[in-house]
Protein backbone atom coordinates (compact mmCIF):
# COMPACT_ATOMS: atom_id res chain seq x y z
CA UNK A 1 0.00 0.00 0.00
CA UNK A 2 1.55 3.07 -1.25
CA UNK A 3 1.72 6.27 1.49
CA UNK A 4 -1.07 8.49 -0.38
CA UNK A 5 -3.39 5.34 -0.21
CA UNK A 6 -2.52 5.11 3.63
CA UNK A 7 -3.62 9.07 3.36
CA UNK A 8 -7.15 8.16 2.16
CA UNK A 9 -9.31 8.91 5.09
CA UNK A 10 -11.25 6.11 5.96
CA UNK A 11 -14.67 5.32 4.03
CA UNK A 12 -17.75 6.65 5.85
CA UNK A 13 -19.98 4.08 7.57
CA UNK A 14 -23.32 3.02 5.72
CA UNK A 15 -25.91 4.29 6.05
CA UNK A 16 -28.95 2.71 8.49
CA UNK A 17 -31.72 1.45 6.94
CA UNK A 18 -34.99 1.66 8.81
CA UNK A 19 -37.08 -0.93 8.95
CA UNK A 20 -40.85 -1.36 8.03
CA UNK A 21 -41.59 -0.33 11.83
CA UNK A 22 -39.71 2.56 12.14
CA UNK A 23 -41.24 4.00 8.91
CA UNK A 24 -44.80 3.14 10.13
CA UNK A 25 -43.41 4.65 13.67
CA UNK A 26 -42.37 7.54 11.87
CA UNK A 27 -45.77 8.23 9.83
CA UNK A 28 -47.19 8.83 13.40
CA UNK A 29 -44.73 12.12 13.58
CA UNK A 30 -47.49 15.30 13.53
CA UNK A 31 -45.11 16.88 11.29
CA UNK A 32 -45.57 14.34 8.87
CA UNK A 33 -49.70 14.90 8.98
CA UNK A 34 -48.55 18.19 8.65
CA UNK A 35 -46.66 18.51 5.95
CA UNK A 36 -49.44 16.14 4.16
CA UNK A 37 -51.86 18.79 4.54
CA UNK A 38 -49.72 21.76 3.42
CA UNK A 39 -48.44 19.73 0.26
CA UNK A 40 -52.72 19.47 -0.23
CA UNK A 41 -52.70 22.98 0.16
CA UNK A 42 -49.81 23.57 -2.14
CA UNK A 43 -51.44 21.50 -4.85
CA UNK A 44 -54.92 22.27 -4.92
CA UNK A 45 -54.77 25.64 -7.21
CA UNK A 46 -52.26 24.70 -9.64
CA UNK A 47 -54.96 23.57 -11.99
CA UNK A 48 -57.39 25.78 -11.13
CA UNK A 49 -55.72 28.24 -13.12
CA UNK A 50 -54.44 25.85 -15.70
CA UNK A 51 -55.59 22.18 -17.40
CA UNK A 52 -59.38 22.33 -15.16
CA UNK A 53 -59.27 25.98 -16.38
CA UNK A 54 -59.17 25.37 -19.70
CA UNK A 55 -61.84 22.55 -19.85
CA UNK A 56 -63.79 25.56 -18.24
CA UNK A 57 -62.91 27.40 -21.14
CA UNK A 58 -63.33 25.20 -23.40
CA UNK A 59 -66.99 23.83 -21.94
CA UNK A 60 -67.89 28.18 -23.08
CA UNK A 61 -66.92 27.83 -26.22
CA UNK A 62 -63.16 29.71 -25.92
CA UNK A 63 -60.74 28.97 -28.86
CA UNK A 64 -57.78 26.33 -27.78
CA UNK A 65 -55.48 29.65 -29.36
CA UNK A 66 -56.57 31.67 -26.45
CA UNK A 67 -56.79 28.75 -23.70
CA UNK A 68 -53.21 27.83 -24.64
CA UNK A 69 -52.04 31.64 -24.24
CA UNK A 70 -54.34 32.30 -21.39
CA UNK A 71 -51.94 29.32 -19.12
CA UNK A 72 -49.47 32.25 -19.36
CA UNK A 73 -51.20 33.09 -15.68
CA UNK A 74 -48.85 29.99 -14.31
CA UNK A 75 -45.89 32.41 -15.42
CA UNK A 76 -45.76 33.09 -11.35
CA UNK A 77 -44.51 29.68 -10.69
CA UNK A 78 -41.20 30.58 -13.04
CA UNK A 79 -41.29 33.85 -11.36
CA UNK A 80 -41.70 32.70 -7.69
CA UNK A 81 -37.74 33.46 -7.74
CA UNK A 82 -38.13 37.26 -7.82
CA UNK A 83 -39.48 37.82 -4.49
CA UNK A 84 -38.61 34.74 -2.99
CA UNK A 85 -35.61 36.55 -1.04
CA UNK A 86 -38.25 38.81 0.28
CA UNK A 87 -40.16 35.72 1.48
CA UNK A 88 -36.87 34.13 3.27
CA UNK A 89 -36.11 37.23 5.02
CA UNK A 90 -39.17 39.47 5.60
CA UNK A 91 -42.09 39.03 8.57
CA UNK A 92 -45.47 39.58 7.34
CA UNK A 93 -47.02 42.39 9.12
CA UNK A 94 -49.73 41.46 11.65
CA UNK A 95 -49.57 37.68 10.59
CA UNK A 96 -45.46 38.08 11.48
CA UNK A 97 -46.78 37.07 14.91
CA UNK A 98 -47.51 33.41 14.07
CA UNK A 99 -43.51 33.45 12.71
CA UNK A 100 -42.37 34.17 9.39
CA UNK A 101 -42.79 30.78 7.47
CA UNK A 102 -46.60 30.48 8.70
CA UNK A 103 -46.94 34.37 8.51
CA UNK A 104 -46.56 33.69 4.85
CA UNK A 105 -48.21 30.26 4.50
CA UNK A 106 -51.30 31.70 6.03
CA UNK A 107 -51.54 35.05 4.12
CA UNK A 108 -51.10 33.11 0.75
CA UNK A 109 -53.39 30.75 1.57
CA UNK A 110 -56.14 34.00 1.95
CA UNK A 111 -55.61 35.04 -1.05
CA UNK A 112 -55.83 31.81 -3.22
CA UNK A 113 -58.87 31.65 -1.69
CA UNK A 114 -60.01 35.04 -2.68
CA UNK A 115 -59.07 34.30 -5.92
CA UNK A 116 -61.06 31.40 -6.51
CA UNK A 117 -63.75 33.00 -5.55
CA UNK A 118 -63.77 36.24 -7.74
CA UNK A 119 -63.29 33.60 -10.33
CA UNK A 120 -66.30 31.78 -9.58
CA UNK A 121 -68.39 35.08 -9.06
CA UNK A 122 -67.04 36.74 -12.11
CA UNK A 123 -67.40 33.72 -14.18
CA UNK A 124 -66.47 33.66 -18.06
CA UNK A 125 -69.54 35.02 -20.11
CA UNK A 126 -68.35 38.72 -19.20
CA UNK A 127 -65.22 38.01 -21.24
CA UNK A 128 -61.37 36.65 -20.49
CA UNK A 129 -60.26 39.68 -18.61
CA UNK A 130 -62.15 40.12 -15.09
CA UNK A 131 -61.57 36.08 -15.08
CA UNK A 132 -58.16 35.94 -16.25
CA UNK A 133 -56.86 38.79 -12.94
CA UNK A 134 -58.72 36.73 -10.53
CA UNK A 135 -56.78 33.96 -12.08
CA UNK A 136 -53.56 35.70 -12.17
CA UNK A 137 -53.92 36.42 -8.32
CA UNK A 138 -54.51 33.06 -7.91
CA UNK A 139 -51.24 32.08 -9.74
CA UNK A 140 -49.48 34.54 -7.50
CA UNK A 141 -50.35 33.96 -4.41
CA UNK A 142 -50.11 30.53 -5.03
CA UNK A 143 -46.60 30.04 -6.10
CA UNK A 144 -45.76 32.41 -3.15
CA UNK A 145 -47.13 29.20 -1.26
CA UNK A 146 -45.02 27.36 -2.71
CA UNK A 147 -42.24 29.12 -1.71
CA UNK A 148 -42.52 28.95 1.79
CA UNK A 149 -44.00 25.36 2.09
CA UNK A 150 -41.37 24.12 0.32
CA UNK A 151 -38.84 25.97 2.67
CA UNK A 152 -40.54 24.46 5.64
CA UNK A 153 -40.30 20.90 4.14
CA UNK A 154 -36.91 21.30 3.96
CA UNK A 155 -36.06 23.24 7.72
CA UNK A 156 -38.35 20.76 9.34
CA UNK A 157 -36.62 17.82 8.85
CA UNK A 158 -34.14 16.93 10.78
CA UNK A 159 -31.78 14.48 8.82
CA UNK A 160 -32.11 13.12 5.37
CA UNK A 161 -34.75 10.45 6.39
CA UNK A 162 -36.93 12.94 7.51
CA UNK A 163 -36.28 15.20 4.68
CA UNK A 164 -37.40 11.43 2.49
CA UNK A 165 -40.30 10.95 4.68
CA UNK A 166 -41.74 14.94 4.21
CA UNK A 167 -41.02 14.81 0.59
CA UNK A 168 -43.45 11.69 -0.03
CA UNK A 169 -45.85 13.35 2.66
CA UNK A 170 -45.96 16.46 0.57
CA UNK A 171 -46.37 14.62 -2.67
CA UNK A 172 -48.62 12.34 -1.61
CA UNK A 173 -50.82 15.47 -0.61
CA UNK A 174 -50.07 17.36 -3.60
CA UNK A 175 -51.23 14.38 -5.54
CA UNK A 176 -53.87 14.29 -3.62
CA UNK A 177 -54.97 17.45 -4.52
CA UNK A 178 -54.37 17.59 -8.45
CA UNK A 179 -56.91 14.52 -8.04
CA UNK A 180 -59.33 16.98 -6.89
CA UNK A 181 -59.15 19.77 -9.12
CA UNK A 182 -58.40 17.15 -11.88
CA UNK A 183 -61.26 14.82 -11.66
CA UNK A 184 -63.87 14.98 -8.74
CA UNK A 185 -64.44 19.05 -9.83
CA UNK A 186 -64.92 17.92 -13.32
CA UNK A 187 -67.71 15.42 -12.03
CA UNK A 188 -69.18 18.01 -9.55
CA UNK A 189 -69.43 20.53 -12.65
CA UNK A 190 -71.31 18.23 -14.80
CA UNK A 191 -73.85 18.30 -11.98
CA UNK A 192 -73.82 21.94 -10.60
CA UNK A 193 -71.75 24.03 -12.92
CA UNK A 194 -67.89 25.54 -12.71
CA UNK A 195 -68.64 28.38 -10.41
CA UNK A 196 -69.78 26.45 -7.71
CA UNK A 197 -67.52 23.41 -8.10
CA UNK A 198 -64.77 27.07 -7.66
CA UNK A 199 -66.32 27.49 -4.28
CA UNK A 200 -66.22 24.31 -3.15
CA UNK A 201 -62.28 24.39 -4.04
CA UNK A 202 -62.06 27.97 -1.90
CA UNK A 203 -63.85 26.17 0.78
CA UNK A 204 -61.54 23.59 0.87
CA UNK A 205 -57.85 25.84 1.30
CA UNK A 206 -59.08 25.65 4.86
CA UNK A 207 -57.22 22.46 5.04
CA UNK A 208 -54.25 24.57 4.22
CA UNK A 209 -55.05 26.94 6.71
CA UNK A 210 -55.48 24.62 9.54
CA UNK A 211 -52.02 22.64 8.94
CA UNK A 212 -50.79 26.67 9.04
CA UNK A 213 -51.50 26.92 13.14
CA UNK A 214 -50.93 23.32 13.74
CA UNK A 215 -47.03 23.76 12.09
CA UNK A 216 -44.23 25.06 14.25
CA UNK A 217 -41.69 27.69 12.93
CA UNK A 218 -38.25 25.49 11.62
CA UNK A 219 -36.08 27.05 14.88
CA UNK A 220 -32.72 25.94 12.61
CA UNK A 221 -33.33 28.24 9.86
CA UNK A 222 -34.35 31.28 12.42
CA UNK A 223 -30.58 30.50 13.67
CA UNK A 224 -28.84 30.64 10.16
CA UNK A 225 -30.56 33.93 9.38
CA UNK A 226 -29.57 35.77 12.56
CA UNK A 227 -26.30 35.81 11.27
CA UNK A 228 -27.34 37.66 8.60
CA UNK A 229 -27.32 41.90 7.77
CA UNK A 230 -30.97 43.14 7.45
CA UNK A 231 -32.60 42.45 4.11
CA UNK A 232 -33.02 46.12 3.59
CA UNK A 233 -29.57 46.93 4.00
CA UNK A 234 -27.01 47.12 1.13
CA UNK A 235 -24.68 44.29 2.00
CA UNK A 236 -28.46 41.85 3.51
CA UNK A 237 -29.66 43.31 -0.02
CA UNK A 238 -26.76 41.70 -1.76
CA UNK A 239 -26.36 38.62 0.38
CA UNK A 240 -30.03 37.75 0.00
CA UNK A 241 -30.15 37.97 -4.06
CA UNK A 242 -27.06 37.01 -5.30
CA UNK A 243 -25.77 34.91 -2.35
CA UNK A 244 -27.34 31.92 -2.92
CA UNK A 245 -26.30 31.87 -6.44
CA UNK A 246 -22.89 32.02 -5.16
CA UNK A 247 -23.06 29.35 -2.47
CA UNK A 248 -24.65 27.20 -5.38
CA UNK A 249 -22.09 27.40 -7.63
CA UNK A 250 -18.94 27.61 -5.08
CA UNK A 251 -20.45 24.12 -4.36
CA UNK A 252 -21.13 22.49 -7.55
CA UNK A 253 -18.54 24.77 -9.91
CA UNK A 254 -19.33 24.46 -13.67
CA UNK A 255 -21.47 20.96 -13.16
CA UNK A 256 -24.00 23.43 -11.81
CA UNK A 257 -24.97 24.63 -15.29
CA UNK A 258 -25.44 21.31 -16.49
CA UNK A 259 -27.69 20.50 -13.18
CA UNK A 260 -30.00 23.41 -14.44
CA UNK A 261 -30.39 23.07 -17.66
CA UNK A 262 -31.47 19.60 -16.64
CA UNK A 263 -33.69 21.00 -14.41
CA UNK A 264 -35.14 22.97 -16.92
CA UNK A 265 -36.01 20.27 -19.28
CA UNK A 266 -36.83 17.70 -16.95
CA UNK A 267 -40.76 18.31 -17.16
CA UNK A 268 -41.24 19.42 -20.15
CA UNK A 269 -43.09 16.09 -21.24
CA UNK A 270 -46.01 16.88 -18.45
CA UNK A 271 -46.00 20.58 -18.92
CA UNK A 272 -45.99 21.45 -22.79
CA UNK A 273 -49.76 19.97 -23.29
CA UNK A 274 -50.87 20.73 -20.02
CA UNK A 275 -53.52 23.09 -21.32
CA UNK A 276 -54.84 20.51 -24.19
CA UNK A 277 -55.44 17.59 -21.97
CA UNK A 278 -59.04 18.31 -21.07
CA UNK A 279 -59.78 20.23 -24.27
CA UNK A 280 -58.53 16.83 -25.95
CA UNK A 281 -61.22 14.92 -23.97
CA UNK A 282 -63.48 17.36 -24.61
CA UNK A 283 -62.77 17.21 -28.26
CA UNK A 284 -63.26 13.09 -28.33
CA UNK A 285 -66.49 13.12 -26.56
CA UNK A 286 -65.24 11.24 -23.57
CA UNK A 287 -68.17 12.43 -20.67
CA UNK A 288 -67.00 14.13 -17.98
CA UNK A 289 -67.84 11.47 -15.82
CA UNK A 290 -66.04 9.01 -17.43
CA UNK A 291 -62.57 11.47 -17.31
CA UNK A 292 -63.67 11.55 -13.37
CA UNK A 293 -64.01 8.03 -12.72
CA UNK A 294 -60.87 6.92 -14.35
CA UNK A 295 -58.74 9.72 -12.83
CA UNK A 296 -60.06 9.17 -9.14
CA UNK A 297 -59.89 5.41 -9.70
CA UNK A 298 -56.74 4.11 -12.01
CA UNK A 299 -55.29 7.25 -11.61
CA UNK A 300 -55.17 7.64 -8.21
CA UNK A 301 -53.80 3.78 -7.45
CA UNK A 302 -51.29 4.72 -10.49
CA UNK A 303 -50.26 8.09 -8.58
CA UNK A 304 -50.06 6.41 -5.02
CA UNK A 305 -47.88 3.67 -6.53
CA UNK A 306 -45.48 6.13 -8.78
CA UNK A 307 -45.05 8.27 -5.31
CA UNK A 308 -43.95 5.02 -3.56
CA UNK A 309 -41.99 3.06 -6.02
CA UNK A 310 -40.11 6.86 -6.82
CA UNK A 311 -39.60 7.20 -3.41
CA UNK A 312 -38.02 4.05 -2.84
CA UNK A 313 -36.27 4.18 -6.14
CA UNK A 314 -34.31 7.47 -5.33
CA UNK A 315 -32.78 5.32 -2.17
CA UNK A 316 -31.56 2.30 -3.06
CA UNK A 317 -30.95 3.55 -6.87
CA UNK A 318 -29.58 7.40 -6.74
CA UNK A 319 -30.96 10.34 -7.08
CA UNK A 320 -29.64 10.74 -11.07
CA UNK A 321 -30.47 6.88 -11.68
CA UNK A 322 -34.47 7.74 -10.73
CA UNK A 323 -34.58 11.12 -12.07
CA UNK A 324 -33.11 9.42 -16.06
CA UNK A 325 -35.65 6.66 -15.67
CA UNK A 326 -38.68 8.82 -14.14
CA UNK A 327 -37.82 10.99 -17.53
CA UNK A 328 -37.93 7.98 -19.46
CA UNK A 329 -41.04 7.00 -18.40
CA UNK A 330 -42.52 10.21 -18.43
CA UNK A 331 -41.75 10.64 -21.78
CA UNK A 332 -43.35 7.61 -22.87
CA UNK A 333 -46.64 8.46 -20.90
CA UNK A 334 -46.84 11.81 -22.81
CA UNK A 335 -47.12 10.10 -26.37
CA UNK A 336 -49.35 7.61 -25.11
CA UNK A 337 -51.96 10.05 -24.89
CA UNK A 338 -51.47 9.85 -29.23
CA UNK A 339 -52.90 6.57 -28.88
CA UNK A 340 -56.51 7.93 -28.07
CA UNK A 341 -56.82 9.45 -31.06
CA UNK A 342 -57.35 5.72 -32.93
CA UNK A 343 -59.15 4.41 -29.83
CA UNK A 344 -60.90 5.64 -26.69
CA UNK A 345 -62.51 3.21 -25.34
CA UNK A 346 -62.71 3.31 -21.70
CA UNK A 347 -59.88 0.65 -21.29
CA UNK A 348 -57.89 2.02 -23.26
CA UNK A 349 -58.03 5.32 -21.91
CA UNK A 350 -57.70 3.70 -18.72
CA UNK A 351 -54.46 1.90 -19.30
CA UNK A 352 -53.27 5.69 -20.83
CA UNK A 353 -53.95 7.95 -17.51
CA UNK A 354 -52.45 4.75 -15.39
CA UNK A 355 -49.28 4.75 -17.29
CA UNK A 356 -49.24 8.83 -17.30
CA UNK A 357 -50.00 9.21 -13.32
CA UNK A 358 -47.52 7.01 -12.60
CA UNK A 359 -44.94 8.13 -14.47
CA UNK A 360 -45.58 11.65 -13.04
CA UNK A 361 -46.35 10.94 -9.68
CA UNK A 362 -42.57 8.88 -10.00
CA UNK A 363 -40.57 11.69 -11.95
CA UNK A 364 -42.37 14.23 -9.74
CA UNK A 365 -40.59 12.63 -6.22
CA UNK A 366 -37.19 12.07 -8.01
CA UNK A 367 -37.32 15.83 -8.93
CA UNK A 368 -38.21 17.22 -5.43
CA UNK A 369 -35.67 14.93 -3.82
CA UNK A 370 -32.71 16.11 -6.32
CA UNK A 371 -33.64 19.50 -5.93
CA UNK A 372 -33.91 19.77 -2.23
CA UNK A 373 -30.71 18.48 -1.64
CA UNK A 374 -29.05 20.97 -3.71
CA UNK A 375 -30.21 23.82 -1.09
CA UNK A 376 -28.37 25.67 1.80
CA UNK A 377 -29.46 26.41 5.02
CA UNK A 378 -30.04 30.26 5.19
CA UNK A 379 -31.12 30.00 1.72
CA UNK A 380 -33.88 27.61 1.25
CA UNK A 381 -36.29 29.64 0.05
CA UNK A 382 -34.33 31.24 -2.60
CA UNK A 383 -32.18 28.61 -3.16
CA UNK A 384 -35.46 26.20 -4.18
CA UNK A 385 -37.73 28.66 -5.34
CA UNK A 386 -34.82 29.68 -7.81
CA UNK A 387 -34.29 25.59 -8.71
CA UNK A 388 -38.20 25.02 -8.81
CA UNK A 389 -39.01 28.15 -11.37
CA UNK A 390 -35.72 26.62 -13.56
CA UNK A 391 -37.88 24.01 -14.29
CA UNK A 392 -41.41 25.48 -14.46
CA UNK A 393 -39.77 28.07 -16.32
CA UNK A 394 -39.16 27.13 -19.73
CA UNK A 395 -42.79 24.28 -19.51
CA UNK A 396 -44.88 27.15 -18.59
CA UNK A 397 -43.87 29.13 -21.47
CA UNK A 398 -43.87 26.77 -24.05
CA UNK A 399 -47.22 25.46 -23.33
CA UNK A 400 -48.94 28.97 -24.36
CA UNK A 401 -48.12 27.67 -27.08
CA UNK A 402 -49.86 24.18 -27.51
CA UNK A 403 -53.01 25.67 -28.82
CA UNK A 404 -51.32 27.28 -31.56
CA UNK A 405 -49.68 23.77 -32.27
CA UNK A 406 -52.65 21.84 -32.76
CA UNK A 407 -54.42 24.60 -34.64
CA UNK A 408 -51.72 25.06 -36.99
CA UNK A 409 -51.54 20.74 -37.45
CA UNK A 410 -54.74 20.43 -37.76
CA UNK A 411 -55.29 21.30 -41.65
CA UNK A 412 -52.47 18.36 -42.30
CA UNK A 413 -53.45 15.78 -39.95
CA UNK A 414 -57.02 16.67 -39.28
CA UNK A 415 -58.43 17.22 -35.52
CA UNK A 416 -57.68 14.11 -33.99
CA UNK A 417 -54.11 12.90 -35.76
CA UNK A 418 -53.02 17.11 -34.61
CA UNK A 419 -53.50 16.10 -31.44
CA UNK A 420 -51.65 12.85 -31.78
CA UNK A 421 -48.41 14.45 -33.45
CA UNK A 422 -48.15 17.18 -30.90
CA UNK A 423 -48.38 14.49 -27.83
CA UNK A 424 -45.30 12.34 -29.35
CA UNK A 425 -43.84 15.36 -30.21
CA UNK A 426 -43.84 16.60 -26.53
CA UNK A 427 -42.78 13.11 -25.73
CA UNK A 428 -39.80 13.23 -27.23
CA UNK A 429 -38.25 15.81 -24.93
CA UNK A 430 -37.72 13.55 -22.27
CA UNK A 431 -34.73 12.40 -23.73
CA UNK A 432 -32.25 16.00 -23.89
CA UNK A 433 -32.42 16.21 -19.70
CA UNK A 434 -31.86 11.87 -19.56
CA UNK A 435 -28.24 12.60 -21.08
CA UNK A 436 -27.69 15.78 -19.08
CA UNK A 437 -28.56 13.74 -15.76
CA UNK A 438 -26.43 10.89 -17.26
CA UNK A 439 -23.42 13.20 -17.98
CA UNK A 440 -23.77 15.04 -14.72
CA UNK A 441 -23.07 11.59 -13.63
CA UNK A 442 -20.19 10.30 -15.26
CA UNK A 443 -18.84 13.88 -13.86
CA UNK A 444 -19.68 13.34 -10.50
CA UNK A 445 -17.83 9.93 -10.63
CA UNK A 446 -15.03 11.24 -12.22
CA UNK A 447 -14.48 14.20 -9.95
CA UNK A 448 -14.97 11.49 -6.54
CA UNK A 449 -12.43 9.31 -8.31
CA UNK A 450 -9.94 12.51 -8.44
CA UNK A 451 -10.75 13.52 -4.97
Amino acid sequence: MTADAKALPAAPPKHHRRGALQVLRALRQPKVAVMLALGFSSGLPFLLTANTFGYWLRDEGTSLKAIGFISWVGAAYFLKFLWSPVVDRVDVPLLGRLGRRRGWMLLSQILVAVGLVGMAVVGVQPGLVAIGAFAVLVAFASATQDIVIDAWRIEAAGNSDEQGLLTSAAQLGYRGALLITDALIIAAAARFGWAPSYLGMAVLMGVGVAATFAAFEPAQAEEALQSKAPLWSPRGLFDAVVGPFIEFFSQHRAVGLLMLAAVALYRLPDFIMGPMYNPYYHDLGIPKDEVALVRGSFGLAATFLGIAIGGLSSIRLGLLPSLMLGALIEGVGTASFAILSLHHDLPTFAAVMTLDSFAQAFAGVALVAYMSSLTNLGYTATQYALLSSTYAMLGKFLKGFSGLAVESLTPHYGPFGAYAVAFIGTGLTAVPPILLFLLIHHLNRRRAVTA
